[in-house]
């Protein structure tokens, strides 16, 4: 069956064990960084960054100021854009898994061209794909597909010490988010789910989703529908005939 993240915020302090894990798990290199008076860093996701815990301090209404905190990852839809885009321009460059649910971009994305691979990241409506300017390689989460597989968590849920980040069959994983929510509306009416219908990373905000990340859910500030999700799908491969035109 397939599987899915249910990444709930309002138990996420930050810590970034996550994103550490992440690195750790997929080898991937260091960043140069410097401080930037922000507690997010790197400053955005890149080709050694597939997880990145995204930082937001603002005032709200009454005058409080509130720190919301962001394990910013692929959501690895039901129906990925990226895989219906890239598969017009080079098939197999992304692959879906249809036992997991994992979307996962292979070593054809290589052969893809510059603009190319832009169209594909442009399809994503969550910004998330990048492209390793070096190799030409595309990356993202993978959902730790190798350690899946096996029977093993993914290593940012591995990791989790807050119980922010879960991951179980997507079924579970609806039906918990949905609990979660019930009891955090309690205390945050204006809670919701990002976008739970469309994608197997389903996040439970407290907050306004644009006072998160500008990517939090497909279309800020109201999660998507299926007419706007479609709607979505269909501009970058208007692009693509446009330029094959």
């Amino acid at each position: 069956m397939p599987k899915a993240f249910f990444i709930d915020t309002s138990r996420c302090t930050a810590c970034r064990g996550c994103q550490l894990a992440c690195k750790e798990w997929h080898e991937l290199p260091t960043n140069k960084t410097k401080q930037r008076g922000t507690h997010q860093n790197p400053p955005d996701l890149n080709p050694g960054n597939y997880k990145l815990v995204r930082f937001n301090e603002h005032m709200d209404d009454i005058g409080v100021v509130r720190w919301n905190f962001f394990p910013d990852q692929c959501r690895h839809c039901v129906v990925p854009p990226c895989k219906e885009v890239a598969d017009m321009i080079l098939e197999g460059a992304i692959l879906r898994d249809d036992t997991t649910g994992a979307v996962l971009f292979t070593d054809k994305t290589k052969q893809l061209s510059a603009d190319d691979a832009q169209v594909v990241r442009e399809s994503c409506p969550y910004d998330i794909p990048r492209r390793n300017e070096e190799t030409g390689l595309m990356s993202k989460c993978t959902m730790c597909f190798e350690r899946v597989t096996s029977g093993m968590l993914p290593a940012c849920v591995k990791v989790c010490p807050t119980g922010t980040m879960n991951f179980g069959e997507r079924e579970a994983m609806l039906e918990l988010a949905n609990k979660r929510l019930a009891e955090v509306k309690k205390t945050f009416p204006n809670a919701m789910l990002a976008d739970p219908d469309f994608t197997s990373a389903i996040f439970l905000l407290t907050d306004a989703p644009e006072n998160y990340h500008t990517y939090a859910v497909a279309a800020a500030p109201e999660p998507m529908d299926r007419k706007r999700f479609l709607a979505g799908l269909g501009k970058p491969l208007r692009r693509v005939f446009a330029n094959l035109g």
